[in-house]
């Protein structure tokens, strides 16, 4: 499996907790508020000469409604906490070497809804 697929895979497990209605791993047709969406990782090779590496951005989108973001600051919270928390062992071989928080954001999605964008850098290593 890729260090895509093994990060995406692990990044939704960790979020399973988080108070929303779905986690998805692709944007949603439709989907009731509040969701979150584990979008694909930005990687670039990170290896060593006998180990594959990737390095990259991970980001994790969280939309709601409402008049304020109240709610959706709780939830940025809780999705750093959860990403943060991510067990370093995630499978087939690769190992997150590090993993920290980046920058987030909440802004205003049109009319009544809100996002939260929630930015990590991920380190991954797998013995060859």
């Amino acid at each position: 499996m890729s260090a895509q697929a093994v990060l995406q895979a692990a990044a939704i497990a960790a979020l399973d907790g988080l108070d929303v209605t779905a986690v998805f791993d692709a944007p949603p047709v439709r989907a009731a508020l509040p969701y979150a969406l584990v979008e694909e990782a930005m990687l670039a090779d990170w290896g060593t000469k006998d180990m594959a590496g990737r390095e990259g951005r991970l980001s994790v989108i969280v939309r709601d409604g409402g008049e304020r973001p109240a709610r959706l600051r709780l939830l940025a919270g809780a999705v750093e906490e959860a990403i943060e928390a991510i067990d370093r062992e995630p499978g087939e071989g690769w190992h997150i070497v590090t993993l920290a928080f980046v920058r987030g954001r909440i802004v205003r999605d049109g009319g009544d809804h809100w996002a939260s964008v929630s930015e990590f850098r991920v380190r991954m290593l797998r013995e060859s």
